[in-house]
């Protein structure tokens, strides 16, 4: 909150010590007691695909092992996917796009769902369940020897994968239950495309079966270099409807987590690829690119209240580390959290790797030694 260049709007207080934007985000104020803020975070990227892509496979993209290297959502399914489960462990909400499973086998890539009230289409045949079952009987008889004991190798196993995870949603009442909402559970969440991502999560969080990492990508366009906090036909949704956006997806996410008995089971990470410029608007009222970021915890176990490290007077720098390794936080620390976390040995290195290099799951050939940031439990 820098005087001068915070605008009035944003209406600061000081929420259980800390000094909360509670006109941008009065929800989240209310529950600053339930999540951790670390405020020493720099990107390594301030071009968007370049740092987009670093934070969701915890390494260099442009480095040789970055080119192969699986989404952190990929670890995690090749590390804690159990068998014949309903859901697929790694689940990716309005993530069209992104990092998928590297040079992982596909059947650890993200199950891609663009959230729906009528859930995930395609679970139902047109002919119904009798002649469905039926014909993939009758497929199996034909060709599922060679699915699962093909000369074809990976390409025709991993075919086979997907069949059976896709047969095992179709027609399950659970599915539907998961996926689907009415239009009064995303009003509760703010009616938008984040929020029913957020509702979605929660929902296949409660039923439990299978999924263990959601990642769900904020397309509400928080690149606002023209215009951030008035709007314009350019930029109809400034600052503030983005904060609105953010505020009612999150603060029911929590809420509903925690009275579902979720939150301290469940890590919740909110990150993005590089921060903003701080001080007076550039000459087209907006806000360019900036190394200096921020990172949310909450649930997990995370002591919620906990701000770690400091940031200069004007925010442009970070003042105090406030954690053991006495350096910024990378988003390759943000990985080894994540593992950490989820009882993932993130020291791991694996020897499957078509370069023949080895793969950590953390970068270790860096200069910088990178850490969970355990500070986050107290």
């Amino acid at each position: 909150m820098v005087p001068g260049a915070t605008p009035t709007s944003f209406a600061p207080e000081t929420v259980n010590g800390v000094l909360w934007p509670t006109g941008l985000l009065p929800k989240l104020g209310k529950m600053t007691d339930q999540f951790a803020i670390v405020r020493s975070m720099q990107a390594h990227a301030l071009v968007h695909s370049l740092g987009q892509t670093w934070a969701q496979i915890g390494r260099n993209p442009a480095a040789a092992l970055g080119n192969i290297a699986p989404n952190i959502g990929s670890v995690v399914a090749i590390e804690k996917q159990t068998l014949n489960s309903i859901f697929p462990t790694f689940l990716a909400l309005n993530s069209p796009g992104g990092v998928t499973q590297g040079y992982f086998p596909a059947t650890y890539a993200p199950f891609k769902v663009i959230p729906a009230t009528t859930g995930v289409a395609n679970t139902t045949n047109p002919d119904g369940q009798a002649r469905f079952e039926g014909r993939l009987t009758l497929l199996d008889t034909l060709d599922g020897p060679l699915r699962t004991n093909s000369p074809y190798g990976t390409p025709m196993s991993d075919y086979n994968d997907f069949y059976s995870a896709a047969n095992r949603m179709m027609y399950n009442s659970v599915v539907n239950q998961a996926f689907g909402y009415t239009a009064a559970d995303s009003a509760r969440y703010g009616s938008t495309a984040t929020g029913n991502a957020c509702l979605v999560a929660s929902q296949v969080l409660k039923a439990d079966q299978g999924t263990r990492f959601i990642q769900i990508t904020s397309n509400d366009g928080w690149d606002m270099h023209v215009n951030i906090y008035t709007g314009t036909n350019l930029n109809p949704a400034s600052a503030n409807n983005k904060g609105a956006i953010l505020d009612n997806a999150v603060s029911a996410l929590l809420g509903d987590l925690q009275a579902n008995g979720l939150l301290s089971s469940t890590l919740v990470v909110m990150v993005g690829e590089f921060g903003r410029t701080v001080g007076p608007l550039t000459a087209a009222a907006g806000r360019d690119h900036w190394p200096q970021q921020f990172a949310f915890f909450a649930g997990g176990g995370v002591k919620g209240g906990s701000i770690l490290g400091a940031t200069n007077a004007s925010g442009s720098d970070t003042a105090s580390f406030g954690w053991s390794q006495n350096r910024y936080v990378y988003p390759e620390d943000i990985e080894a959290t994540i593992y950490s976390a989820m009882g993932i040995d993130w020291t791991t290195v694996r020897h499957d790797d078509p370069l023949g290099r080895g793969f950590s799951y953390v970068p270790t050939t860096d200069p910088v030694q990178y850490a969970p940031v355990n500070e986050l439990w107290g």
